[in-house]
């Protein structure tokens, strides 16, 4: 039986990381994948996504040539062609994710289905297996609603999507989450007649409010219909039922949720428990119920993003391996919709704040007809808010705006180090950029507190006078 110090089920973010990390410290470290390593991330998520955001977004600023004095095509793109430049992307970055890549670690790799079959054995394709310690990173996969006649009609998701030849001419959106919302602008770029369908009241219902009413007004302007508190019913015949009646479709893609890969890994062999929701049961150190087996990335339900599914799989391994715990601050984790405009967040939302700290609370607002670069630009559609806590303290921010991703790093590290909105507004940024954006609402805050206390800066003013004197 082959004996290793580190075995990493999954070749995702989380799980690439965890054996990566082993490896780097000499552990003898066996990584297991049944498909293809990168995982969703390179395969189906992130990186595919983001090639074809970059496409439609520079198919839109061709049709926009016109307002700048160039002729500009018009008519849809050639979606072959936009998926052949997808292919050449995840080609140029799925050698970072080898095999012989994580060979130069030491780290060794198996094709298979990893199944448990005891707290510290398990069975690749019939293989025995013994280790020290194991991680859990079998990441998630679309799951649809149960919406009757949904199943049967075959819809395409976030994994299935990528197998399109031709550009649909219709294409129905079921999800006005993250996912729904860049798809359903990016096709809609390329030429289809888009509809997004969400049950909420509103898009992107877990962010800030004027940020999903900032998002709605955009996608409509560029010809999507939106509808919201729309609640799908059936879907029969290539229609959509609500209660506005069918909504005809050449496509449909369902982007609503995610589940757990937990099946078929003979867990209760293991002694790992799952959630009620399905998920891996872990503790703050992401142990399961067996301390030997951790768990990391989508599969516990506290991450949904690589980033953070990366961090998680590095503390994972270094517990187990080392014994040093590494705390994930999970109140200062970024998260970006990659529509146009970016939504980009970290920390609290206002109510989120509201709830915990009350009264203590302050929001400060910015509406970025006041951001240079933005005027320059022409996007002044965009917005930041700071959420302010106890002492000032930053406990949250969103931005709304092009590369909101890129600003929101510096924001992410103001609620991990506690900043105030005074040592924000004291950090020098760069002009003109829209991280001038939180610095005036930083600027704002400061402002305020000072007009505030400005009967005691009064005061004190006319005694340096006095002393001058």
């Amino acid at each position: 039986m082959s004996v290793y110090d580190l075995v990493v089920i999954g070749g995702g973010s989380a799980g690439l990381t965890a054996a990566r990390t082993a490896g780097r410290f000499g552990a003898r470290t066996l990584l297991v994948e049944r498909n293809r390593l990168g995982g969703d991330c390179l395969w189906t998520g992130c990186v595919p996504s983001k090639a074809l955001l970059h496409a439609a977004a520079e198919v839109a600023a061709a049709r926009r040539a016109g307002d700048h004095g160039l002729s500009a095509p018009a008519g849809p793109a050639d979606l072959a062609a936009v998926m052949g430049r997808i292919r050449r992307a995840i080609a140029a970055i799925e050698p970072h994710d080898s095999a012989e890549a994580l060979g130069s670690l030491g780290v060794k790799t198996a094709h298979g289905r990893a199944v448990f079959t005891g707290p510290r054995t398990l069975a690749v394709d019939g293989r025995e297996v013994s280790f020290r310690y194991a991680v859990i990173a079998t990441g998630s996969s679309p799951a649809l609603p149960p919406v009757p006649g949904l199943a049967e009609a075959d819809p395409l998701t976030s994994d299935t999507v990528w197998d399109l030849a031709e550009l649909p001419a219709r294409l129905v959106v079921l999800g006005g989450g993250p996912i729904g919302c860049e798809l359903g602008q990016a096709f809609a770029r390329l030429g289809s007649q888009v509809t997004i369908v969400e049950a909420a009241d509103r898009l992107m219902p877990r962010e800030e409010p004027r940020a999903s009413r900032v998002l709605r007004e955009r996608l409509e302007s560029e010809g999507l219909t939106v509808l919201t508190g729309h609640r799908a019913e059936k879907a029969d015949g290539g229609a959509l039922y609500g209660p506005g009646g069918p909504l005809p479709y050449d496509v449909l893609l369902a982007v609503t949720g995610r589940s757990a890969g937990t099946a078929g890994l003979g867990l209760e062999s293991a002694g790992v428990e799952l959630t009620g929701r399905g998920h891996v049961r872990v503790d703050d150190r992401l142990r399961t119920a067996n301390p030997r087996v951790y768990a990391a990335g989508d599969v516990t339900g506290r991450s949904a993003f690589t980033h953070l599914g990366g961090v998680q799989g590095a503390a994972a391994a270094t517990d187990a391996l080392l014994g040093v715990r590494r705390r994930i601050g999970y109140d200062a984790v970024p998260q970006v919709t990659y529509t146009d405009p970016e939504i980009a967040r970290v920390g609290l939302t206002a109510d989120e704040a509201r709830e915990r700290f009350g009264d203590a609370v302050r929001v400060r607002s910015l509406d970025h007809d006041r951001v240079d670069r933005a005027v320059a630009d022409g996007r002044t559609e965009g917005l930041t808010t700071l959420v302010l806590g106890p002492r000032g303290r930053v406990v949250g921010a969103t931005v709304v705006a092009p590369r909101a991703g890129e600003t929101i790093a510096h924001l992410a590290s103001a609620v991990r180090l506690g900043w105030t909105a005074s040592e924000y507004a004291r950090t020098v940024h760069p002009y003109p950029t829209y991280a001038d954006g939180p610095w005036h609402a930083a600027l704002a805050d400061v402002h305020a507190r000072l007009a505030r206390g400005s009967r005691a800066t009064g005061a004190l003013l006319t005694l340096r006078r006095k002393v001058r004197r």
